[in-house]
């Protein structure tokens, strides 16, 4: 066969493969439906490590690559069972989901809200905002249902402004979704010779290519209100020189092209995020949760350390924790903590007794489905062998 009819091969193979990972995906929901009338657990990690094994040797005897079929299976679980967690929250969706997002198509909030109506079988219906403020005034003045933050990086850290603003909303946190964050220098088509003298970006995506960046001699790197503004900015400019930091898709719907990629400080960058409503929403017993809350200590020696223990004697998993400035008193902390339990266990509900007890401030943000699925690992039976 000439190259134009192996070519035409491989489409062909890649269509049977969309066709089957679609099936695979249908087929994971029924498995949700089942689970969720036997009220049993989503995840199931003998299952999947009987799986990847069991997937590894067939794979061998086809003659591909073990660590290839990991990777690969990885990507196809972690869907399974974020599709399933969000079947078992609130069953099949149906036609749209409104959810307001900071800048406009292609900025990566709109990615991560696009990827969060996709898991529920629903089509987004964006609404583009300026900034995170704009965002929480949409939810609470009622025009869309839902608004996404994206709460920190695993690059840059905690993204302080949305937790400054989370305390002043009466908004619940009722779910959070992972996006993995892959900056790209873009140009406009004809330019990728033409040296760079202007980056635009968003000021964290900025930070999270702050190496990189700070090798790139005699470019001017200009902060905007997000990444869609930036790679909107390159692609409507009749100005030489000039790029944006954003995503291959963002730039694909710009029409622009990467001249340099994997550009982050860290190879695995991930954006965590939050989606908050109006109301507050109850996690099902048998998908794990997190609580999040605001609380501010009295204002002496060992405050923080006697609040840390009260979760220790209730055996609860601290999973973050993060200080904020008390605004109009110097020197005093706000704590915003995340912890893996439902809110409405008695293991949660004696604890958080004590907590306001104790404590100047305590407010409960929400309760959500915990959305980290961390991956299954195995050993390949011949590498075993060797050991």
């Amino acid at each position: 066969m000439d190259l134009k009819e192996l070519r035409t091969r491989i489409e062909d193979i890649d269509s049977r493969i969309l066709q089957c990972l679609a099936e695979r995906r249908d087929v994971a929901l029924a498995v949700a439906q089942s689970k969720a009338n036997q009220a049993s657990r989503i995840r199931d990690t003998e299952r999947e490590t009987s799986l990847l094994l069991q997937l590894m040797e067939q794979g061998a005897e086809l003659g591909l690559d073990p660590s290839y079929l990991t990777r690969l299976y990885h990507i196809i679980i972690e869907d399974s069972v974020l599709m399933q967690q969000a079947w078992v929250q609130q069953g099949k969706g149906t036609g749209t989901l409104q959810i307001a997002h900071l800048g406009t198509a292609g900025s990566y909030s709109h990615l991560a809200a696009q990827g969060y109506a996709g898991r529920r079988q629903c089509q987004l219906q964006g609404l583009s905002c300026e900034t995170f403020r704009d965002v929480l005034t949409a939810v609470e003045d009622g025009r869309t249902p839902l608004g996404i933050l994206p709460i920190e990086n695993s690059t840059s850290g905690s993204i302080n402004e949305v937790y400054d603003l989370l305390r002043h909303t009466h908004l619940h946190i009722v779910a959070e979704t992972y996006l993995s964050v892959e900056h790209q220098i873009l140009v406009r088509e004809g330019e990728e010779e033409t040296p760079i003298t202007t980056l635009y970006g968003h000021p964290q995506a900025i930070a999270q290519c702050s190496r990189y960046l700070s090798h790139l001699d005699g470019v001017n790197v200009v902060a905007c209100p997000s990444s869609a503004h930036a790679m909107e900015k390159v692609a409507n400019s009749q100005e030489s020189g000039i790029a944006a930091l954003g995503s291959q898709s963002g730039g694909a719907l710009f029409r622009l092209v990467a001249v340099a990629n994997n550009l982050a400080d860290q190879p695995e960058n991930q954006t965590r995020f939050i989606l908050v409503q109006r109301q507050p929403v109850q996690v099902p017993s048998q998908l794990p949760a997190r609580t999040s809350v605001i609380m501010a200590t009295h204002n002496h020696p060992g405050a923080l350390a006697d609040a840390l223990i009260i979760l220790r004697q209730h055996e609860l998993n601290l999973i973050k924790l993060e200080s904020r400035p008390m605004p109009g008193n110097p020197w005093e902390e706000l704590f915003y903590m995340d912890i893996a339990i439902h809110e409405q266990s008695p293991q949660w509900q004696g604890a958080l007794k004590e907590l306001k007890s104790m404590t100047r401030f305590m407010k409960v943000l929400g309760c959500y489905a915990d959305e980290r699925v961390k991956a299954t690992h195995v050993m390949h039976p011949e590498r075993s062998q060797h050991k």
